[in-house]
């Protein structure tokens, strides 16, 4: 071993030097050492904080789904509510709901949800208003075409209950007007049967008394011309149909006839008489003729068909009034049908209506 190496060989400058090399590299030993601690605790620091900000952002991400479930749940209850009852203040909710919700996919089927609600309640409202029209004149055939075509149109499921009610009071109103048509031909038939009728039976009444009143007449003068013959001659005097001899006197006493009229009575004609009668005066030369009355006719009067319109709830006929026309009957009907009371029945009842020949 060197000498030189010993530190207890070394001089007193030598140990001097040596001891503050010593130091020296104790110290840049402890320098390095105490940074690698530093270096470490700042690492596990940042490793301490990088960990928060996950758990931190893990944390907010699952709030954020939580938030997202929980608005995506609301809109769809919402959204059911407003099929249910598509109102315009729940389809308005519905939609405020859905601007709440951040998924794209999610929100594009949400929106389309929305638009198919609103179709349907046009569709809807289109179907009851081409009814409404039918009922109104429920002898047009385009406007009932026109209803039929537009409830065909209600395929939604949430429709279906409309649908049904709808084809069911369509197919009640277009039997009534069918049944109002085939009522009022065979009114106009009877009708027109019974004028032509009674117009015949005018005729034959009125050539039946012309042809009485001619033989009257002729019959008149028929005696007439005898008495002016009797008269010239001078040597008779009929009274009641016996004969005597004429006074001394020269005075001549006419005769008298009197020729009664016939009555006759036509066919379906009652009170109808005629009467004539002739009285000639031989002396002054006078005649006078005198036709009797002839009575009118008389026949029952026509049956007047009145129609019962009715309502019913569950079967049972609730509300009825008795018209004077098919076209008053639908009027009544539909004020009944489309009343408030009705319309809240009709969700939890069967309504129906009809109208009857009285």
């Amino acid at each position: 071993m060197n000498k030189n190496l010993n530190p207890l060989n070394w001089t007193k400058k030598q140990q001097i030097i040596g001891g503050a090399v010593a130091i020296v590299l104790i110290g840049g030993a402890t320098t390095g050492i105490v940074n690698h601690a530093n270096h470490q605790a700042k690492e596990r620091k940042i490793e301490a904080l990088k960990n928060k900000k996950i758990k931190l952002c893990n944390a907010r991400a699952k709030k954020a789904r939580k938030l997202e479930k929980s608005n995506e749940a609301d809109s769809k209850k919402l959204l059911d509510i407003a099929e249910k009852t598509p109102t315009d203040k729940n389809i308005k909710l519905a939609e405020d709901s859905i601007l709440k919700v951040k998924h794209a996919e999610v929100k594009k089927a949400f929106d389309n949800q929305v638009v198919g609600i609103k179709n349907r309640v046009k569709l809807e409202n289109e179907a009851k208003t081409a009814f409404s029209n039918y009922q109104k004149d429920a002898m047009n055939q385009d406007k009932y075409k026109t209803a039929q075509q537009a409830i065909s149109k209600l395929t939604s499921s949430y429709s279906k209950g409309l649908k049904d009610s709808l084809t069911k009071q369509l197919a009640t109103s277009k039997k009534q007007a069918d049944d109002a048509t085939k009522a009022q031909q065979a009114k106009s038939e009877s009708d027109s049967k019974a004028k032509a009728t009674n117009t015949n039976k005018e005729q034959s009444a009125s050539t039946g008394n012309a042809t009485n009143n001619n033989a009257n007449v002729n019959a008149g003068n028929d005696s007439q011309s005898t008495v002016n013959n009797d008269v010239a001659s001078g040597s008779n005097s009929y009274g009641g149909g016996s004969q005597n001899n004429y006074s001394q006197g020269g005075s001549n006493t006419s005769q008298n006839n009197t020729n009664s009229g016939s009555s006759n009575q036509g066919q379906g004609n009652s009170g109808q008489n005629n009467s004539n009668s002739n009285t000639n005066t031989g002396g002054n030369g006078s005649n006078s003729n005198n036709n009797g009355s002839n009575g009118g006719n008389s026949s029952q009067p026509s049956h007047v068909t009145k129609y019962l319109a009715w309502v019913s709830v569950d079967g049972v006929r609730t509300y009825t009034q008795l018209c004077n026309s098919v076209a008053e009957a639908n009027s009544w009907t539909y004020g009944i049908l489309h009343s408030q009371e009705i319309i809240n029945l009709s969700f939890d009842h069967t309504i129906g209506n009809g109208l009857d020949n009285v």
